[in-house]
C-alpha cells in the first residue's frame, strides 16, 4: 500500500510539473503576442495617417442616399467631388449598413476585415507551420498584428475599405484548389454531404467570381486560370460573375445601366493619376513626367509587357507546384497595371512577404541536407565526400539569406511607407520638389511592386493546387 501511494504521488507530481511548464509557456506566448500587438499599434500611430473611416463615409452616405429613393451614382459626398464607384452589386451588398450609424458601420467593417485577415493567414501559413512543427494559433496570433501594421492593411481598416474582404474571397479559392488537389484526404466516411462538398473544392472559383462582381480588377485571376487550363475553376468564376451581374440587372436595372453605360468609364471620379497614394504604373509614370495625366501610349506599352511577364511567371509557378506564389504574382500584376492602385489596394504584398520568408527557410534547410551520393551532381558536386556521401553545404546560415533580407526589407518598406513625407500635389508643387531622392521615395512602393512581379521566387512543389486534366498530364512540380 505505501508503495502504491508513493507511485500515485510521483505521478501527480509529474503531472503538476508538466502542467506548470505548459502554463508558463502559454503565459509567455500570450505575453509575446500582446507585446507584438502593442508594437503594431504604436507603428500604426507612428507611420500611419489620421484615420476616420473616410471612404466608409462615402459608401455609407451613398447607400443611405440610395435607400431614400435617389439614384445611387448621383450621390456626391459633402465637401468632396467623390461618389460611389463600385458596381451596383457592391451597392446591394453594402445596403444593409444604411441602417447603422457611420461609426458602427466602420467598426463592423474593420472587425470583419481583421477576422478575414486572420482566416487567410491561417490558411496560407498552415502548410508552413505544419512542415516546421510550429503552433498554428501562435504563428497566426503573431502574424495578424504584424500584417495589420503595414500600409495596405492599416489604410484598408482606417478608411473603411473592402480590400481585405475581397482578398479573402480570392484566397478562399486558393484553399479550394488546395483541397481539390487532395480529394478525399480531409473527409471521414461519416461526414455529411455539405462537408464532403466543402472539402472537395468543387466550389473553387466562386470567390474570384464574387470579387470580380464587386470590383473588376480580380478578373485578371480568371485570365490566369484560363492560361493555366484550370477550366472548371475558370468556368465557375465566370459563371458566378455573370450570374451575380445579371441578377443585379434584374433587381436594380437603372443603376446597372448607369454604371456599365457611363460610370465605369469615368476614371476622373476616383482622383487624378499622379496623386501620391496611386502606386500603380500609371501613377508612377504620371509623377515621373510631372503631369496630372499618365502618358497613355507609354503606360499601355509597359502595361502589356508587365502583364505578359506577370502571367508568364504565374503560369510557371503553377506548373512547378506553387499556387500561392502564382496567385500572388497575379494580384501584384493587377496592382501594377491598374490605372489606379491606391496604397490600400496593395494587400498582395502580404503573401509576397510570406513567400520570400518561406523561400529563405526552405533554402537554408535544404543546404543542411540531405547529403548527395558521389557522382549525383547538384549543389554539392565537387565537395569532398566520405563513404560515397557528400556533406551538406558548409555555410547553411548564408543560404537563402537574400530571400530573408528581401522579406524583411519589403516588410519594413510597407511598414514605414516612405511615400508620405514626399507627397506632392500638382499644380501647386512639383513631384521633383525634393529632388531625385524625393521622387524615388514618392514612387518607392510602385517600384517595389514592379520588382516583385519580375523577381518574386517560387518554391517548386511547395503549394501544389492543381489536378490532372483528362489527358492525365501532371505538372513538373508534382513529379518532383
Amino acid at each position: 500500500m505505501p508503495a502504491t501511494v508513493g507511485r500515485r504521488a510521483d505521478r501527480l507530481a509529474t503531472v503538476r510539473r508538466v502542467t506548470s511548464r505548459v502554463d508558463r509557456r502559454i503565459v509567455v506566448r500570450v505575453s509575446i503576442v500582446a507585446a507584438v500587438a502593442y508594437a503594431a499599434w504604436l507603428a500604426i500611430g507612428a507611420f500611419g495617417r489620421p484615420y476616420n473611416f473616410f471612404d466608409m463615409k462615402i459608401y455609407h452616405g451613398a447607400v443611405v442616399w440610395w435607400a431614400t429613393g435617389h439614384e445611387l451614382y448621383e450621390f456626391v459626398a459633402p465637401e468632396t467631388t467623390l461618389g460611389f464607384t463600385y458596381p451596383p452589386f457592391a451597392g446591394l451588398v453594402m445596403l444593409p449598413m444604411a441602417h447603422l450609424p457611420i461609426e458602427a458601420a466602420g467598426t463592423v467593417n474593420a472587425l470583419a476585415s481583421l477576422a478575414a485577415l486572420a482566416v487567410v493567414l491561417a490558411g496560407l501559413l498552415r502548410p508552413i507551420v505544419d512542415r516546421l512543427g510550429w503552433s498554428l494559433w501562435y504563428t497566426v496570433a503573431l502574424a495578424v498584428p504584424l500584417a495589420a501594421a503595414i500600409e495596405p492593411t492599416r489604410e484598408t481598416l482606417g478608411y473603411g475599405q473592402v480590400n481585405l474582404l475581397l482578398f479573402a474571397l480570392i484566397m478562399a479559392d486558393l484553399i479550394g484548389l488546395r483541397w481539390r488537389s487532395r480529394r478525399g484526404t480531409h473527409v471521414a466516411p461519416d461526414d455529411g454531404l455539405l462537408l464532403r462538398f466543402v472539402y472537395s473544392g468543387a466550389w473553387a472559383g466562386v470567390g474570384i467570381g464574387l470579387a470580380t462582381a464587386v470590383k473588376l480588377t480580380p478578373a485578371l485571376f480568371i485570365v490566369y486560370l484560363m492560361i493555366t487550363r484550370q477550366w472548371r475553376v475558370a468556368t465557375t468564376a465566370i459563371a458566378t460573375t455573370i450570374g451575380v451581374t445579371v441578377g443585379t440587372f434584374a433587381i436594380v436595372g437603372d443603376e446597372s445601366r448607369s454604371y456599365f453605360g457611363s460610370v465605369l468609364w469615368q476614371t476622373e471620379r476616383v482622383g487624378a493619376a499622379d496623386m501620391t497614394p496611386n502606386q500603380s504604373l500609371a501613377g508612377l509614370l504620371a509623377r515621373l513626367y510631372d503631369s496630372i495625366e499618365t502618358p497613355g501610349l507609354l503606360w499601355f506599352s509597359f502595361s502589356v509587357l508587365i502583364l505578359a511577364l506577370g502571367l508568364s511567371r504565374a503560369a510557371h509557378s503553377h506548373a512547378d507546384g506553387d499556387e500561392l506564389t502564382a496567385f500572388t504574382l497575379v494580384g501584384l500584376t493587377a496592382n501594377v497595371i491598374s490605372p489606379i492602385s491606391w496604397t490600400h489596394h496593395l494587400v498582395w504584398v502580404i503573401p509576397a512577404i510570406i513567400v520570400l520568408a518561406d523561400a529563405a527557410v526552405r533554402r537554408r534547410d535544404a543546404s543542411r541536407g540531405p547529403t548527395y551520393r558521389a557522382g549525383s551532381g547538384g549543389a554539392n558536386s565537387g565537395l569532398p565526400h566520405v563513404n560515397g556521401l557528400r556533406p551538406p553545404i558548409w555555410y547553411p546560415t548564408l543560404t537563402g539569406l537574400r530571400h530573408g533580407i528581401a522579406a524583411v526589407v519589403l516588410y519594413l518598406l510597407f511598414l514605414v511607407s516612405p511615400i508620405w513625407p514626399y507627397e506632392h500635389q500638382l499644380p501647386e508643387v512639383s513631384h521633383y520638389q525634393d529632388g531625385l531622392f524625393g521622387a524615388f521615395m514618392e514612387n518607392s512602393l510602385a517600384v517595389a511592386l514592379i520588382v516583385l512581379v519580375a523577381a518574386l521566387p517560387w518554391r517548386p512543389g511547395a503549394e501544389p493546387a492543381f489536378y490532372a486534366d483528362r489527358m492525365g498530364r501532371i505538372p513538373a512540380g508534382a513529379r518532383r
